[in-house]
């Protein structure tokens, strides 16, 4: 009994030591006595200690990462603490001084602590196989649940962040036991959430957006670095801009089933796609929502399907689709693709269609996404093809030649608009915009887009897209390595994935600084903007009397100044007139207008200056319009009717003029066009000859002599001028105008 119960310890002993590879250190002699038992347990014990040591210094959900780390790359903590270590002495230099660094000891270690989690989860990603059966381990949320333990360690890594989080959690379970009121914020929660997010999010602990966007820079099927920002914080809205557990798992979930439907789909008909072309959209089958083809005034209904280079239309046939019609997105070429307006016989009543345009087409290519309300679908089809487009010209505009570079952007565009897919997919009540997901729709839109995708071209050239968790990676381990692989290209990343890249201790590329500045400035403007656009939307929407009358008052501080000029050119202000005109003739004769000019704006800022020390900004928060009348009904009807009648001779006077000059530019009116040519010809002379700023200064002078000599009585001979003028005016004919119903063509 004693030899059976030894044997069975003897075997546990050697499998637990094979099981952590210790049993090449025993030799096979000493496993069959029984002085071997204490050596093997010694070693097992040393190993479980290993496996299992926890750091002081970093808090709970930390070490669990790292000691999952650990396990998964069959290290010792200490051995990575060690690793570590030596590129951390390197990458930073100590401070000097004992009061220096007790100033930083809880910065330094709060960086260590993070940095560390930075390392052991990179070093966990590229070399194990978790981005290579990354499909398998979403599935049984294997993969979810330690990159969300990844974020949370990150957000929070050190034992100081662990207690603060405590009392704050605690902090804001009392401040809950007291009534609060409802936030007006919440009334605008979408229904989804509003009723069913409370069953999804439990209590767990939630991460922050530079923790998403950290995972991102690890795993691209999460979110892309360059517009991870705006996913999660589009994404996080309702949840108060904190990402829970079930959201994620759930998102990462849709994103895999979008990768299998989208796969799953049968080729255009007619076409052949190209080795790395992949279908990221497809409408108008018997289980999705028609798309309508206009030509002219017949409709045709088809299948219209997406690719990363084009798009394809399929018309329906009686039993079957025909050749699909192919319109190509991927040509540097003057093309566009814009929201339109479409209905039957083509009178624009809906605005749910889109329109291609191209150089090579005769006419334009409208397709129709029939809907009852809004019009989503058309915009998240205007907004795909867009991205498309956009980034074709991005690959050549920055010149980026080579294939694992280029398909490595292909991968990450196609990544983006799963993302949107999945996003649409949770929240199918209130649908997200389309371009927080995209790339090149969103910094095309934004401010200082352009230098973001300036820094993207740069980091990409310099990026290592070899690695396991690459885009391009990714989208290989996910079941379309037979459709999407460029000829020879898993070999040249193979050897690219050592040469392109300088790792960190954090696991990352160290070029994202200038790409992470450069989104964070246009994020701010973006901001900026989007306030300054919200002050604009209550007066937009404003009628047209009320535009009016906000116009007018607007105008006030002018209007207030015509009299004065009115004044002076009258002449009833002697002294100031006369100052105006030596200072307007000055200035005319030295050619100062420059100088004027510099004048002019140097009071304007003065005037500026002096507003802001009145703290005018303070006290004008609104400008208050009145739009009583003291006039009845019937008077504003009639004034308004008046109003439009001076609009109505303002317009036949203006075509009456245009008619006359029309008549004398053909010599339609021979004797007024032999005076017209002759006074050009004159002018033209006395121009040549005579410098332009003695015309204005002789201008300036018959202008105020004429008000003064009206003043005076003296203005018989110019009213005798001005009535000669006018009766020759009068004497023009016109062209006679008739208005047809239908178009003619007209004669070269």
């Amino acid at each position: 009994m004693a030899t059976q119960t030894w044997q069975l310890h003897e075997e546990t002993h050697l499998s637990l030591c094979r099981s952590f590879n210790f049993s090449f250190l025993l030799h096979p002699s000493l496993l069959k006595t029984k002085q071997s038992s204490a050596l093997i347990s010694l070693l097992f014990c040393n190993n479980t200690t290993m496996s299992t040591m926890r750091l002081k210094h970093l808090s709970s959900i930390a070490n669990d990462v790292v000691q999952k780390c650990a396990l998964k790359l069959d290290t010792p903590v200490d051995k990575l603490v060690e690793e570590f270590e030596t590129i951390w002495k390197t990458d930073e230099t100590a401070p000097v001084g004992a009061a220096t660094i007790s100033s930083n000891n809880n910065n330094n270690r709060n960086s260590y602590g993070r940095k560390f989690v930075e390392f052991c989860s990179a070093k966990v990603m590229q070399s194990c196989d978790m981005c290579k059966t990354i499909e398998e381990k979403i599935a049984n949320g294997s993969f979810s649940r330690f990159t969300f333990d990844m974020m949370l360690a990150w957000e929070m890594p050190t034992s100081a962040d662990e207690e603060s989080f405590t009392e704050c959690v605690a902090k804001e379970k009392e401040e809950k036991k007291s009534p609060q009121k409802c936030l007006s914020e919440q009334d605008d929660i979408s229904l989804f959430y509003s009723d069913l997010m409370p069953l999804l999010v439990d209590n767990e602990k939630n991460v922050g957006e530079d923790a998403f966007v950290w995972m991102g820079s690890l795993v691209p099927l999460v979110t892309d670095v360059v517009n991870g920002r705006f996913t999660f914080e589009t994404l996080t809205v309702p949840t108060g801009n904190r990402l829970h557990f079930p959201s994620y798992d759930k998102f990462l979930k849709e994103i895999d089933r979008c990768i299998k439907y989208l796969a799953k789909h049968a080729k255009p008909k007619g076409v052949e796609l190209a080795d790395d072309e992949f279908i990221l959209h497809v409408e108008g089958t018997a289980s999705t929502q028609r798309v309508v083809r206009h030509i002219g005034g017949t409709s045709w209904p088809g299948r219209l399907t997406l690719t990363n280079y084009a798009l394809y239309f399929e018309a329906s046939g009686v039993l079957t689709y025909e050749d699909a019609l192919k319109i190509d997105l991927s040509k540097d070429m003057e093309q566009t693709v814009k929201p339109a307006s479409t209905g039957p016989w083509g009178a624009p009543l809906f605005d749910k269609a889109i329109i291609y345009e191209s150089p090579e087409l005769s006419e334009e290519i409208v397709l129709e996404f029939p809907e009852v309300t809004s019009s989503t679908r058309r915009d998240l089809w205007l907004a795909l093809s867009k991205e498309i487009m956009l980034m074709h010209r991005f690959l050549a505009k920055y010149e980026i030649n080579c294939p694992i570079q280029a398909w490595e952007m292909h991968s990450r565009t196609i990544l983006a608009i799963t993302r949107l897919h999945a996003a649409r997919e949770m929240l199918r009540i209130s649908p997200p915009p389309p371009t927080r997901f995209l790339i090149f729709s969103l910094f095309d839109e934004i401010p200082k887009g352009d230098y973001v995708l300036e820094e993207l071209a740069e980091s990409l050239k310099k990026s290592n897209s070899g690695h396991p968790c690459s885009a391009s990676s990714i989208l290989r381990s996910m079941n379309l390595s037979e459709s999407m692989i460029i000829s020879g290209l898993d070999q040249e990343m193979e050897v690219g994935s050592s040469e392109n890249a300088t790792p960190t201790p954090s696991g990352q590329v160290e070029n994202s600084s200038l790409l992470e500045t450069a989104i964070n400035q246009s994020r701010e403007e973006e901001k900026d903007i989007a306030i300054a656009k919200a002050t604009t939307k209550e007066l937009k929407e404003e009628g047209i009397s009320e535009s009016a009358t906000i116009f007018l008052e607007l105008l006030r501080p002018l209007r207030n100044s015509v009299p004065w000029f009115e004044e002076v050119l009258m002449w009833e202000r002697p002294s100031t007139t006369l100052t105006v005109v030596a200072a307007t003739l000055v200035v005319t004769y030295q050619e100062w207008v420059g100088i004027a000019l510099a004048a002019l704006f140097i009071w304007l800022v003065a005037k500026m200056v002096r507003a802001r020390l009145q703290r005018l900004d303070i006290n004008c928060n609104e400008i208050v319009v009145c739009t009583a009348s003291d006039q009845s009904t019937i008077e504003s009807i009639v004034s308004a009717q008046r109003g439009m009648q001076t609009v109505q001779e303002m317009m036949q006077i203006a075509n009456v003029s245009i008619l006359k000059l029309w008549s004398i530019y053909i010599s339609k009116a021979r004797k007024h066009a032999n005076v017209a040519m002759v006074l050009l010809s004159a002018t033209a002379i006395f121009f040549t000859v005579v410098p332009v700023k003695f015309v204005i200064m002789a201008a300036i002078v018959c202008c105020f002599s004429s008000t003064l000599a009206s003043r005076l009585g003296m203005g018989k001979r110019e009213n005798q001028s001005s009535r000669r003028l006018r009766e020759w005016w009068d004497s023009i004919p016109v062209i006679p105008v008739r208005v047809v119903e239908t178009r003619q063509s007209k004669a070269d």
